[in-house]
């Protein structure tokens, strides 16, 4: 099904009918996978179908205009154009809507998706690249409508990074930055802030991306009319039509049932964007979507006869059939025979396909019937696990759910037996368990082992002449050498780049490495962090800059939806090594309180999340992350920049462990644990409890995720037998994510004397000025008092009631 990659202004009349009926092939299939697939959910085989009916002709027309190298960034219609890359066959098709283990014969995410969310492999089996230049490329899709924007922004700016920075070694990435970024997306979601966020940042930056709008003149239910000004995309932006004397994006028009009008622009859109590094847009017009929005209705419920009808008669599909005819490519009686056979060997990839997603299962109902039989023999509860096996023979078409629900059970009936045809039925549990549940949850992280957690501790090295030095300078001369060793390497945010960063830890850096590679930005969060997302997909090194800590929510969809997803949803087979750097903590006010950690831990699974104390654990924890290749949030403590720390030797070179917790002073009578700006006021309070006979141990988290894995908090539980958490987080955040992490994945529980407490800010966002800090956030007074009272309880004589 692979397109040849001439086109119709150099091929001859022969090879162009030739190309034209390979087209017509493609998009009858798919057009076939789409009827049948709807018919699937319905019969209950598939969960949710939502399909690309109605959108083939613009997607044959797109893949033939997209190259080796090339970038996709789109939604869930665009199966068509995967089947005209070769990249999806209609059995594939049908295992991603069955959502089949398989990567072998579901590519795209191993059924961890639904079906239309497409990938390509940029990773061999040991984690390193596959070169994404002999390849034509699609980074992995998420549904949440417009979400593919930002990260398009970022695949389109590698190009021009390849292009115009140089000693990058760009041998598996680019081809001179010669490559363009596609991205596709429906009419309704041009309403989103991601899509006018990456539009302007583009038309800003002049990067080579062709941004696709799928126009059917809904969205779900909803006329355009409600979606867009001027119901028309191409008409609302008509204020970014470059000319010559502004930079801005050029914009196209097309209808999406015009066979060679669509070739054409789609060659057109091409070449500008390649060529120029100009930005593209192409309104594909008086489209229709013939099963309506998805499985989940139908859309003769809101759309007028005189709709219905047009779109019959308007269907591309429809048209492209007809233009074949009149033009004398093919005849009515081959064009019949053609979509017989079609219609044939789409139900036979769908038998296919239902066949190998039962295949295992129903292997392993026959294991799991014998065992649950032989167990009944020897049981007095025969009769309850027969009838489990029975209900489980009556089920013809098994899911694994089936199996391990079945078998789970009965183990509830041989309570207290003991018979090997009990240890039979234990053994083929816990192995279908360990066998079938990584296929649901593996690749959040990196497996492999060039893990960031494998990175080897390098401490910083001191000499006797080493000087005190403001943290920031540690930061910059940091990132001085990282830039330096790495040439792939960049950074970029608002005020990133002329200015050297708000706090001055970049100063000076871009007039030495140039305004591509320590760059500025425009406020606008959420595109940043898409920038990153898609140059790290691309092979780049970036580092994503949000201001402060407060201000990531606004790219927190992006972080948590595509990011921090990732490897996760393609089982593996791309990453984005982002890094994500910001500031924050103990910062004065309700919109600068900076410590939304509760929600960050639990919205961003998937990523590293660091807290250091100060710059040289920040420069550490950066240095580490160069080495490995996984997305991280580092958060610096915005009131260390200008405190003083001894300056190493070996600036670049020393790592700062992730996934360790660090004891920065020994204790016996209790444990307390935090992190970043707080715990400066933890250290203080040690030093205060011992005037009154409290030897505290005070560890520092240092790395949320992944927290302590080598449990060096419970080995202090051993010793004090009490546990403090002292958080600046809401109530419930972070320190109870501590805590569950501590009492229960630890078991540290077992060696407390006393109840574990968590001291934190108050429920409410902190108020204003010092005093705002002080009566909002855990005090130095605050933590004093906590920990005495809980001594009190223990030796109420030893230490008598404070207040």
């Amino acid at each position: 099904m692979k397109p040849k990659p001439s086109t119709s202004n150099d091929i001859s009349f022969d090879d162009f009918k030739s190309q034209i009926l390979q087209d017509y092939e493609i998009a009858i299939t798919s057009r076939e996978c789409s009827l049948l697939g709807r018919r699937e959910v319905l019969s209950g085989k598939a969960k949710f179908g939502i399909f690309g009916d109605g959108k083939e002709l613009p997607q044959l027309a797109m893949a033939r205009a997209f190259q080796d190298g090339d970038f996709r960034s789109g939604y869930y219609r665009d199966q068509t154009f995967m089947m005209a890359l070769g990249y999806l066959s209609p059995k594939e098709f049908f295992h991603g809507l069955y959502a089949t283990t398989d990567l072998d014969k579901e590519p795209m995410s191993a059924g961890r998706q639904m079906g239309g969310h497409f990938v390509t492999h940029s990773l061999n089996e040991d984690g390193t690249w596959k070169n994404l230049t002999e390849q034509k490329n699609s980074s992995a899709d998420i549904s949440c409508t417009a979400g593919q924007m930002p990260r398009l922004l970022g695949l389109a700016q590698a190009s021009k990074i390849y292009r115009n920075v140089e000693g990058i070694d760009q041998s598996n990435f680019s081809n001179n930055g010669n490559e363009v970024a596609w991205g596709t997306i429906g009419n309704a979601s041009t309403s989103e802030g991601h899509f006018f966020e990456t539009l302007n940042a583009a038309g800003v930056m002049q990067v080579p991306m062709v941004i696709c709008v799928w126009d059917d003149d809904y969205g779900i239910s909803v006329p355009a009319k409600f979606h867009t000004t001027k119901g028309n995309i191409s008409e609302a932006l008509s204020g970014l039509q470059r000319d010559e004397e502004h930079d801005g994006f050029e914009i196209l028009k097309v209808n999406g049932w015009d066979y060679t009008a669509l070739i054409h622009v789609f060659e057109n859109a091409s070449d500008i964007a390649r060529e120029e590094h100009v930005p593209v847009l192409i309104h594909v017009t008086e489209l229709t979507q013939p099963q309506g929005h998805s499985t989940s209705g139908s859309h003769e419920r809101y759309k007028s006869a005189e709709r219905l009808e047009w779109e019959r008669e308007n269907d591309c599909n429809k048209r492209f059939r007809e233009w074949i005819l009149e033009n004398g490519i093919s005849t009515e009686e081959d064009l019949k025979k053609l979509e017989r056979e079609i219609k044939q060997k789409v139900r036979s990839a769908k038998k296919e396909a239902w066949s190998e997603f039962l295949q295992p299962i129903v292997e392993a109902k026959k294991q799991l019937v014998q065992l649950l039989d032989n167990a009944a023999t020897k049981s007095p509860n025969r009769t309850f696990i027969n009838k489990l096996k029975n209900d489980l023979i009556a089920i013809e078409e098994p899911l694994k759910k089936d199996l391990a629900s079945k078998s789970r059970t009965a183990l509830r009936y041989l309570l207290g037996e003991s018979s090997p045809e009990k240890t039979q039925l234990q053994q083929w549990v816990t192995q279908f368990l360990d066998t079938n549940e990584p296929h649901f949850s593996s690749h959040l992280y990196n497996e492999l082992p060039t893990k960031a957690t494998n990175v080897k501790a390098i401490v910083p090295t001191y000499t006797d002449n080493s000087e005190e030095v403001d943290g920031r300078i540690i930061l910059r001369d940091n990132f001085d050498k990282l830039f330096e060793k790495y040439p792939e390497a960049l950074i970029f945010g608002e005020d990133t780049g002329n200015i050297g960063d708000v706090n001055q830890g970049l100063e000076g850096l871009q007039k030495k490495y140039g305004a591509l590679r320590i760059a500025d930005t425009g406020i606008r969060e959420a595109t940043i962090i898409g920038q990153g997302i898609g140059m790290a997909i691309r092979g780049l090194r970036p580092i994503a800059e949000i201001q402060y800590l407060d201000y990531i929510l606004y790219g927190l969809q992006t972080l948590s939806d595509d990011l921090a997803t990732l490897r996760y949803r393609t089982v593996g087979k791309q990453k984005a090594p982002l890094i994500v750097r910001t500031r924050g903590h103990r910062l004065e006010g309700i919109w600068h309180s900076g410590s939304p950690m509760g929600g960050l831990i639990h919205l961003l699974r998937g990523l590293y999340i660091l807290a250091p104390r100060n710059m040289t654990q920040a420069a550490g924890f950066y240095n580490t992350l160069m080495k490995s290749d996984e997305p991280a949030l580092v958060i610096e403590s915005l009131n260390g920049y200008r405190l003083k720390e001894p300056k190493p030797a070996n600036i670049g070179e020393f790592c700062t462990p992730i996934g360790k917790v660090e004891t920065l002073k020994e204790g016996t009578d209790i444990t307390l644990l935090s992190y970043g700006s707080t715990l400066r006021i933890v250290e203080k309070v040690a030093q205060d409890l011992l005037e009154v006979g409290i030897d505290a141990e005070v560890i520092d988290a240092q790395t949320l995720l992944p927290f302590d894995l080598e449990h060096e908090v419970v080995k202090s539980l051993q010793k004090t037998n009490r546990l403090l958490i002292i958080d600046e987080d809401v109530p419930g955040g972070c320190s109870a994510y501590l805590m569950q992490e501590i009492l229960e994945n630890q078991g540290g529980y077992q060696y407390l004397d006393s109840a574990p407490q968590t001291l934190t800010a108050k429920a409410h966002r902190p108020a204003y000025a010092t005093d705002g800090d002080y009566f909002s956030k855990p005090s130095a007074e605050d933590i004093f008092e906590k920990v005495y009272a809980i001594m009190h309880e223990v030796d109420p004589s030893s230490y008598p009631e404070l207040r």
